[in-house]
């Protein structure tokens, strides 16, 4: 595969951005996709990335010849309550200035929950139109508004759904094959022939169904089709970002990033380079 690899700082939420930026020097890693920094998921309220420290933001990351591969918001559009939906629209153009400030191509989505008393038909409606408003918003910026299949559009048909009605071409995908395997059993063959060229950034991480449902594992150590992965990406010829998704932020008792971003490294460099 001839594609560039980052890592979410969903690994390493409380991390300051000297912090993230060294351990992706020290494990070659090509970006860095940004989720949490210091805490912070509304980035754009950091000082780091404002003002005089933005310029020393960005002058660090081109010293190392870093790229944010993506910008991940909170956003998700799937509130029955159009002034909602309509104040995530807001937080992502906020998230899009950031990103066009950092090189980013692209901010991350989300549909997400159909709500009690909506349905899938109607928050579908919702999501695809909160996507394309968004996009038509940030085509000035040069960054485009990428969903991720997630929550209860986790399958990849209802990401392909979503971008079908969207229809705009500045909206794209953040494929997760995983969480559609955790959801369906979807295999990553199935979901690339439905999603195809929109998938514009992947995430990748492994897991195994324990007693009490699916457990995040290191690279290599679950159930997760990664090598049936790595087929799939070589055939679509893929040469944007796979992205490891640590998920520490939400399951803290998961591996520290000090042991799975090295981890992931290194089986990438064994298994994909």
């Amino acid at each position: 595969m001839n594609m560039k690899v980052s890592f979410s700082t969903l690994a390493c939420p409380d991390w300051t951005l000297p912090q993230i930026i060294a351990i992706a020097v020290g494990e070659s890693y090509d970006g860095i996709e940004l989720r949490f920094v210091q805490g912070e998921d509304s980035l754009w309220k950091l000082p780091v990335f404002s003002g005089k420290e933005l310029a020393s933001t960005k002058r660090a990351l081109a010293d190392h010849a870093l790229t944010i591969s993506c910008l991940d918001t909170s956003c998700r559009f799937d509130s029955p309550d159009a002034a909602e939906r309509g104040r995530w629209i807001i937080e992502g153009e906020r998230m899009a200035d950031l990103a066009a400030e950092l090189g980013a191509p692209g901010v991350r989505v989300f549909g997400d929950t159909i709500h009690a008393g909506a349905d899938r038909a109607s928050t579908q409606e919702w999501v695809a139109d909160s996507v394309r408003t968004l996009a038509e918003i940030t085509e000035a910026r040069g960054v485009e508004v990428w969903i991720e299949n997630h929550g209860d559009f986790a399958a990849a048909k209802e990401t392909a759904a979503i971008l079908a009605q969207a229809a705009c071409q500045r909206v794209g995908a953040v494929w997760d094959p995983a969480n559609s395997f955790a959801a369906t059993r979807e295999q990553p063959a199935e979901g690339a022939a439905l999603l195809k060229a929109a998938i514009r950034h992947i995430h990748i991480k492994d897991l195994r169904f324990d007693h009490d449902g699916w457990k995040y594992v290191l690279t290599g150590e679950g159930v997760f089709p990664l090598l049936d992965l790595k087929g799939v990406l070589d055939r679509l010829a893929y040469e944007r970002f796979l992205s490891f998704e640590w998920e520490k932020k939400w399951h803290p008792e998961i591996a520290d990033p000090e042991i799975a971003l090295p981890h992931f490294a290194r089986w990438f460099r064994k298994n994909c380079a």
